[in-house]
């Protein structure tokens, strides 16, 4: 039989928090299985948790709270996970021939840490400067939606909602800001629930830093 691992062992595993994919590491078979299969495992696992926590499953405020989650996971907070759910993107034409820079600030950010499963809660503010397309406002919203509805880092969202306007829009000149708290921060650990996290990606034409510069003056004077 396997040697048990040490309690150090243990800690040591559980304070590793890097990973070396930029994208959200997912299996190659994470899709075969149904939505429906996914709750109906999930469930069994989490009413398993709870049990080993010592709660008691016959209780009537509880015995459905399996079954919630299960679907909470599957359905709403993760629903990111899978490209089938990756929202339709409409972009038009720039007929006007717009060339200077266009915002989208105070986007809504709510996600999941991926190291304590814990709530990742904010802001995002998107910048880009036109080329041939525009997009439809709602779905800036709609793809750091999609983009957040899954287990993740700070660095990494940031990055893949860059990536995704960037190939939507067909040009690189984006820029992506995001300004969040983290629950496992201020719920665990050192508890402080008054500092926050900023990470900045871009690319194109915010690579000049007089365009960087024109963002960030937008979003102190709005």
């Amino acid at each position: 039989m396997a040697n048990r691992q040490s309690t150090e062992e243990i800690e040591i595993r559980g304070d590793e928090h890097t990973s070396n994919k930029v994208d959200t590491p997912i299996r190659v078979d994470a899709f075969l299985k149904s939505d429906e299969k996914k709750i109906e495992t999930i469930e069994w696992h989490f009413s398993k948790i709870m049990e080993e926590l010592g709660l008691d499953m016959t209780d009537d405020s509880l015995s459905g709270t399996p079954y919630r989650v299960a679907k909470m996971y599957v359905k709403e907070l993760f629903y990111g996970l899978n490209p089938l759910n990756k929202p339709k993107v409409s972009t038009f034409e720039n007929s006007y021939n717009y060339e200077r820079i266009l915002v989208e600030k105070d986007i809504k950010l709510n996600s999941i840490c991926e190291h304590h499963f814990l709530p990742i809660t904010g802001f995002a503010h998107v910048a880009y400067i036109p080329e041939k397309r525009v997009i439809g406002l709602s779905k800036i919203n709609r793809l750091v939606q999609y983009y957040a509805h899954r287990p993740q880092v700070q660095e990494r969202l940031c990055r893949e909602i860059l990536k995704g306007l960037q190939e939507e829009l067909g040009t690189e000149n984006v820029i992506v800001f995001l300004n969040a708290k983290h629950s496992c921060v201020s719920a665990r650990g050192i508890k402080d629930d008054s500092s926050s996290m900023i990470t900045v990606e871009y690319g194109g034409a915010f690579l000049d830093e007089k365009n960087r510069k024109e963002f960030y003056n937008i979003l102190k004077s709005t």
